[in-house]
């Protein structure tokens, strides 16, 4: 009887066969497919919100603007695969950073927190019931910092004093221009021609026509509101842990992790395993927190 070899299954051998699989695939140019799409089509749809009335801004949109619907629709879902594509990107080309200093690698990295922080605003701004709770919970989180709570939320949110306006401003002008500079040595290497991506253009476009964007308005009688996808497992540590342990220490050890994966770093091994072994922990909270 012939025995077959074993198969590793050490997950670093996972790992690298994950991202060898992902280097077939030009994620790089996806992303900044999905960029530009978002990028036009938050224009439209900026030119017509107005942050003084968001909610009833954002369904007058959806409702009584032409294509409205289709152009909000198009901006949340080519945003999210922006997010999307830039992380399947990063874990692509990881093997390729190994010449970056430490400032490209900082702003590699920092591009996505930046996008993140992009979606999260957009989230705000749609003023339903997800938007408006994730603001508050945001809000809440930031004064909980010690000592520049206060400054801190002055400068990014600062909603029950002036409501959206910060928001709106950060997300139209300030996040965008500090991923711009985050991102722009990255970014000026692509040269792309739209016309090679229909194929992930046109599917775009009529996802976003069968399916609209979310808006929840207010419900009475519902106990919990689920935030926006992303924040779902945060929402879950804040039940158990207190506002700054859980809203900023966690995510702030996450991003530590996250900058010390560089591959020059001799311990980059065992900080993959460690990211991987949070991220897997964070998708289960999110999983709880969905189907509660």
């Amino acid at each position: 009887m012939l025995l077959q070899p074993e198969t590793p299954h050490r997950p670093l051998s996972i790992i690298r066969q994950y991202i060898s699989a992902l280097k077939e695939i030009k994620w790089g140019a996806w992303a900044l497919i999905a960029f530009y799409v978002s990028l036009i089509s938050g224009i439209v749809v900026g030119l017509q919100y107005d942050y003084a009335d968001p909610f009833y801004s954002t369904t007058s949109i959806d409702l009584l603007t032409p294509y409205g619907c289709f152009f909000r629709s198009l901006h949340f879902y080519s945003s999210q695969l922006f997010f999307f594509f830039s992380c399947f990107h990063l874990l692509a080309i990881y093997t390729k950073t190994l010449n970056f200093s430490k400032l490209e690698w900082i702003r590699l990295i920092g591009s996505l927190p930046l996008i993140l922080f992009l979606l999260f605003t957009g989230y705000i701004l749609r003023g339903d019931t997800t938007g408006t709770s994730a603001g508050i919970i945001a809000e809440n989180t930031i004064l909980s910092i010690p000592f520049i709570g206060s400054f801190l939320n002055d400068l990014l949110f600062s909603l029950t004093d002036n409501g959206l306006r910060k928001v709106y401003l950060h997300h139209v002008i300030s996040f965008d221009l500090l991923l711009l500079v985050f991102a722009w040595n990255h970014l000026r290497i692509y040269r792309i021609k739209v016309g090679e991506y229909l194929p992930l253009v046109a599917p775009m476009l009529i996802f976003s026509i069968l399916i609209s964007a979310p808006l929840e308005p207010d419900r009475l009688g519902i106990p919990y509101i689920s935030g926006p996808w992303f924040f779902l497992g945060l929402q879950e540590l804040l039940r158990y842990f207190p506002p700054f342990a859980a809203g900023v220490g966690m995510p702030l050890f996450f991003l530590i992790a996250l900058f010390s994966v560089h591959p020059a770093n001799r311990y980059h091994r065992g900080i993959v395993l460690f990211i991987a072994f949070l991220l897997c922990c964070y998708a289960i909270l999110s999983g709880i927190a969905w189907i509660r």
